[in-house]
């Protein structure tokens, strides 16, 4: 007697985060959950050059995903840095709501500055992201860092310092949920 041939089939997967769909391929749904799905948003951004990562979880017959990073790609960094300015960057760990969460800010200066006012840029935008932050669920930050309104709160704040060409937020991933 012939064993039958399992053939691969694709199911449509949800993203609702960024409302898309879109689809993987396996035998079964359940052999669906732990992938990971890199999807890039650059022209649903119109040109800022973006990756969000998702993760995929099996739970009551459906396939949920889960945000897990967006990174700004770096040809996008030296596509807006340009002769005679500085930048700023940081990395820290911070505890969200829900998880816990690193973030790394970008700073563009618009002209060459002390590294006195890159420093009181770094920990003014370190510390209004901290309390920013601390009353958020992930999920709610990885909406507003696609819709920019994150950005433009911290902009609008390292402005009173030194007025930037951009800001960034260059990195945003969880590392452990609670």
């Amino acid at each position: 007697m012939a064993i039958a041939k399992r053939k691969k089939r694709f199911f449509s997967i949800e993203l609702p985060l960024i409302k898309k769909e879109t689809q993987l391929q396996a035998y079964e749904l359940k052999e669906l959950g732990n992938r990971v799905i890199k999807y890039d948003l650059t022209r649903i951004l119109k040109g800022k050059n973006i990756i969000i990562t998702f993760t995929t979880e099996f739970k009551d017959e459906q396939i949920k995903t889960i945000p897990k990073e967006i990174k700004l790609l770096s040809y996008y960094i030296r596509r807006m840095m340009r002769k005679g300015t500085s930048y700023v960057e940081d990395s820290f760990s911070i505890s969200c709501k829900d998880a816990q969460v690193r973030i790394k800010p970008f700073l563009i200066t618009r002209r060459k500055v002390p590294r006195k006012i890159r420093n009181a840029l770094r920990l003014k935008s370190r510390e209004e992201l901290i309390n920013y932050i601390k009353n958020k669920t992930s999920e709610e930050l990885f909406d507003e860092i696609l819709k920019n309104t994150l950005q433009k709160n911290l902009n609008a704040k390292l402005k009173k310092i030194y007025p930037l060409s951009l800001c960034e937020i260059r990195v945003f991933a969880v590392e452990k949920i609670n």
